[in-house]
Parts: structure tokens; sequence; C-alpha cells
């Protein structure tokens, strides 16, 4: 499954680096055009991550997510067949739906397989992850120097094939134990209870809500640092990439060692105080970067990506404990497909929370980074009953041999 992500994350990185200027120099479409499929393809993708959780509750996980590979490498193909707007939005939103559905299909994978070592192994998966994504956005630069349609197309192509090697590979994993389904025989009684699920448990739905809000982090690398860099009057406009250099340096040097502080559930629930005083500290770093000159806004700037890094190595392993913890046995799928939602939800919620944040001014990222923070502690206090009594009574979802 490592090397999945590392092949899943290489071509990702592939698509990602050259995805708007495919469609506005291979397609023709707008800026306007640009946006609104990025924006629907988006929305179409929330719904993979809860429809795909549900789903691996009942079926095969490796046959359900060779299926969702399956579907991302059609998309991308298809991508590649028309200059059409209604079925580039078409594809794009399939491509998303299954993009959502097999990040935390794999994530129940990696579950079920790691059991206790959960969350060491989360750590070399997001560690296997960034160097995929930086070598395939290396491999992408050096493509974009020649600036051609041929040169578009076969980063594209690049990336449905790595979906193909990747649903092949995937054939070969064996299929994980699962408490959500049991075998009966035929004369075994029909279980007459239904399982139940995330959308009734409101402990769980508080949580994800909190953590919609925790991982805006990804919204101040994608946006935030970009954009304040871009209106700053005394900040190299250079600075930008380096800076994404550093966020993956970062984790692909410290996200093990790091992990090592969040094992098992109660270390981990820990970690959101440190986590808290990480936010507050990157936003009022932020906050101060428009004070000084080129100099003082560089370390700021520096400094705050840093921050913001630590805080996103420490949330990614948080959450993960968290996430499985606080689901019941018998449903982590459909547990997880709901957590799924709110990186979903962040990454059209996340932007505009940046941009409010920059056109406010200093006193915006200052509020931005106590924001998180609050949210932090009210997630410590939240999970803190629930994680210590018994996880919730789901019974299992029985499949028959006939």
């Amino acid at each position: 499954m490592l090397w999945i992500a590392l092949v899943d994350r290489s071509g990702s990185g592939l698509w990602a680096a050259v995805s708007v200027l495919y469609f506005t120099y291979v397609t023709g479409l707008s800026v306007a055009q640009i946006g609104t499929l990025v924006a629907a393809a988006g929305a179409v993708g929330i719904a993979g991550a809860p429809l795909g959780g549900r789903i691996a509750d009942r079926l095969p996980l490796t046959r359900v997510l060779i299926a969702l590979q399956l579907l991302r490498a059609l998309a991308s193909f298809a991508l590649l067949t028309t200059d059409n707007y209604a079925l580039l939005l078409a594809f794009s939103a399939a491509g998303s739906f299954g993009d959502r559905a097999a990040n935390v299909l794999t994530k129940l994978y990696a579950t079920r397989v790691s059991g206790p070592d959960r969350v060491r192994y989360q750590a070399l998966n997001r560690t296997v992850a960034n160097a995929g994504w930086a070598l395939g956005g290396l491999v992408a630069a050096g493509a974009l120097t020649l600036g051609t349609t041929a040169a578009y197309r076969g980063l594209l192509a690049g990336d449905a094939l790595s979906f193909v090697a990747v649903a092949l590979a995937t054939a070969r994993c064996g299929e994980p134990p699962s408490a959500a389904r049991t075998v009966a025989t035929s004369k075994d009684p029909v279980p007459t209870a239904r399982p139940g699920g995330p959308w009734r448990d409101r402990t769980y739905l508080a949580y994800v809500a909190t953590e919609t809000v925790l991982f805006l982090d990804d919204a101040v690398f994608k946006v935030g640092l970009p954009l304040c860099i871009a209106h700053s009057d005394v900040a190299p406009h250079g600075l930008a990439p380096l800076l994404m250099v550093l966020n993956n340096v970062m984790v692909v040097t410290l996200q093990v060692p790091l992990a090592r502080f969040g094992v098992g559930t109660a270390a981990a629930r820990a970690l959101l105080v440190p986590l808290s005083a990480a936010f507050a500290l990157g936003g009022a770093a932020m906050a101060l970067s428009a004070t000084g000159g080129v100099m003082t806004a560089t370390l700021l700037l520096t400094a705050a990506a840093a921050l913001f890094t630590v805080a996103e190595m420490l949330h990614a392993t948080v959450s993960w404990e968290l996430s499985v913890a606080l689901a019941p046995d018998t449903a982590q799928g459909a547990y997880l497909g709901v957590h799924g939602l709110a990186q979903a939800v962040q990454r059209s919620a996340g932007p505009l929370a940046v941009t409010a944040a920059i056109a406010t001014g200093p006193l915006g990222w200052t509020f931005f980074g106590a924001a998180i923070a609050v949210t932090c502690m009210f997630q410590h206090r939240l999970v803190r009953d629930r994680l210590t009594r018994p996880a919730l009574s789901v019974p299992p979802v029985t499949v028959s041999e006939h």
C-alpha cells in the first residue's frame, strides 16, 4: 500500500501542476469556466467520502478500491477525448468522486491492516505521499518547459496510467479483516437490528465539524501564503515556491519522528494542546509579517510556514487516530467516510477563510490562528468523555454464504 501511495501521488503531482494550464491552452476554457468546473467537480467529490465508506462496510474493500481507481483512470483518459464543456465537467466530477472515495478507503484499509501501529503507518504514508507529490511536480516542471499541447496531454495521460498501475497493484493486496462483515450460513437467523450510523452520532458529527476547521492549514499553503506574498509590498515574490518546498521537506523528514508522540488514543488527544499553540503562533507570525521590512517579512513568513507545517503534521497524527478511535469497529467505513467530509468541505470553504483573513489585515490573521486554536481545545474537551467509555454498539452486516 505504501508503493501504491507513491505511484498514486506521483501521478496526481503530474496533473495538479498543469490542470489549469491544460484547461486553458488545450481545451480553450475561460477563467470563469475553469473556476466553475473546479468548484462543481469538488462539490461532487464531497459525496465520494461518505458513499465510499458506506459501500466498503458491505463489500470487499480491495474490490471497491480497484473499481474506484479504474473510475479515476477512465475519467482522466476521457478528459483527453473532448473539449466539450459539459463533458469536461462530467468527467472531472467523476474523477473527483473517485479521488475522495479512494482516499477514505485507502485509510480504512490501512486501519484494518495496521491495527495498533496505525499512527506509525500514517506517518510513513504521509512521508511517501509527499515524496510522490514532489516527484510528480518535478517531472511536470520539466515537461512544462516545452509548453506544448503534447506535453500537457502527456502529463494527463501519465496521471491516468498511474491509476491503472495502482488498480493492478491493489489487486495483489490481500483483503483485510473487517468486523463489519461476518460470514453466516443459511441456517443462521437473519439479524433484525439495523446497523447504527454516524449521521445519528451527534458527538462524531460535532467532531467532524471541528475537523473541518483544523484542516484549514491546507488552505494556508495553497491560497493564503501565495496570496499574502503576491499582495505584499515588501515580501519577495520568489519566496512563495520556497515555502512550499520547506513544507514538503519538513513533512518528509519530520512526520515519522513526530508520530511517536501520538501513539495511542490518549497521546493523540494530548497533542491537541501543542497543536493549538502552533496554530495560534502561526497566525500571529502571519499578522506580524505585514508590519516590517523585507527581512522581517521574509523571516516571519518563513516562521509562519514552519509553524503551520508543524500544525499540519501534528493534526495528521491526531486526526488519523481519533477518527478511528471514535468509530465503532463494525461501522468504520461509514464513520471514516463522514470524517472525510471535513477535508472535502474545507477545500471549498478554506480559500474563502484565508482570503477573508488577508482582506482584514494583520487582525484577520491573528483571529484566524486564534479561532483554530480555540477549536483545538474544544475538540480536546469534546472527545474526552467519548474516549473513556466503550465504543458504540453497532450490529455487524451479515454476508450470507448462500
